[in-house]
């Protein structure tokens, strides 16, 4: 510590170069903090469903495969089931495919499941009544400047309609709200009525997407979710009953392999930080080279010299690092708030912490490694030859 004052005057040798350096830094690991949190809430997402009310059941062998709507009631009779409802993923267009939201096909009393979406009477009982009634998020509403009474025509590309039209035209009978404002995001779906997407398309008639089943007691839920999988054990459908959170993460999922896109990302921002970084203490090393030489004359020996180099690269990520992951935990929370996607905690998570240390650590030792080796091998007179 009695040469902190000594490395930190070296940092601040050329503030411009030392700044940019810095600012690289706190992008690499403000990345490192939200694709790491990324890489941990699909890998953490688990089979545990302890205290959850709500549960999410679906093909054991994939989300994209169809459960038989027969499942419904015996899924009712399982003790300790609230309730159960049923929804099918609809995939539609609006007038353009960049025009992409959520649109589902759902039960009567989906809306049940799910009391923080408010929706006011009358409306309830027009989707009820409406055989092509359709209902969607405040937030969708606002954006294609929808209001109740409008036709809203979807393309289907999954299912056709027996007729040949890939035309799916809905008519709007509710709006619906979001009540939590980290929920805010599922403002941005639509919701249509099941039956009439059942009895219209051309395949898959009498099956549904997933079930989502309302435990009374959350803390039977996990006795309750295996019960409902050995409905189905050793059958043509078996089933995975597991909490939205890790149903989300499925469905996200099929998008890609998420832990090796994440991997990928980090290698290359990592890669790039390392050449920039070494360059800029190779730079700096070499600028002070006579500085260096003058260390070693006043009594500073070899290894008090690596020390200095490699406690000022070490210095300049773990600055760079600790900012770069206090931002990412403000980044999380603010994509929580947009997007509904729940990240596990970057700020407070103490994992975080020592993986993003141990990688500032361990980069600023690399980066700085040769510059000291350098410095170590000095020769006090080669270094002030011609001073």
């Amino acid at each position: 510590m009695k040469y902190l004052q000594l490395v930190w005057a070296a940092l601040l040798r050329r503030k411009t170069r030392t700044l940019f350096t810095l600012l690289s830094v706190v992008a690499a690991f403000l990345l490192f903090g939200l694709l790491d949190s990324v890489r941990g809430a699909f890998a953490g997402a688990g089979s545990s469903v302890a205290g959850l009310n709500r549960l999410v059941t679906i093909s054991k062998i994939t989300f994209t495969m169809q459960l038989p709507k027969s499942l419904l009631e015996r899924i009712r009779a399982v003790p300790g089931v609230a309730d159960v409802t049923y929804a099918n993923w609809f995939g539609g267009i609006y007038q353009d495919p960049k025009n992409f939201f959520p649109n589902e096909a759902v039960a009567p009393n989906f809306l049940d499941a799910y009391p923080e979406w408010r929706m006011s009477p009358a409306q309830r009982t027009a989707f009820g009544n409406t055989r092509t009634g359709a209902v969607v998020g405040a937030a969708l509403a606002k954006q294609f400047n929808w209001k109740v009474g409008d036709k809203i025509p979807l393309q289907g590309t999954i299912f056709p309609q027996k007729d040949g039209n890939n035309t799916w035209t809905l008519d709007l009978v509710g709006i619906y709200n979001i009540t939590d404002p980290k929920q805010r995001a599922q403002e941005n779906a639509l919701l249509f009525n099941w039956e009439y997407f059942d009895e219209a398309r051309a395949f898959g008639n009498g099956s549904v997407g997933w079930y989502v089943v309302k435990v009374g007691d959350p803390a039977r839920a996990d006795a309750i979710a295996q019960a409902i999988d050995a409905i189905s054990v050793n059958s043509d459908h078996e089933t995975k009953t597991q909490s939205e959170r890790a149903f989300q993460l499925a469905f996200a999922s099929q998008f890609g392999d998420i832990g090796l896109i994440v991997g990928a990302i980090m290698a290359a921002v990592f890669f790039t930080l390392i050449l920039l970084t070494g360059n800029t203490m190779a730079q700096a090393v070499r600028e002070r080279i006579p500085e260096l030489a003058i260390l070693k004359t006043i009594g500073f020996t070899s290894g008090s010299v690596l020390g200095l180099l490699l406690a000022e690269s070490v210095l300049l990520l773990l600055l760079g690092g600790v900012i770069g992951v206090l931002l990412a935990g403000s980044v999380a929370a603010a994509l929580e708030a947009t997007s509904g996607f729940v990240l596990p905690p970057i700020v407070s998570a103490v994992a975080v912490w020592v993986r993003s240390l141990g990688m500032m650590v361990l980069i600023g030792i690399v980066v700085g490694a040769l510059p000291a080796y350098r410095g170590l091998r000095l020769r006090i007179v080669d270094a002030l030859a011609g001073r």
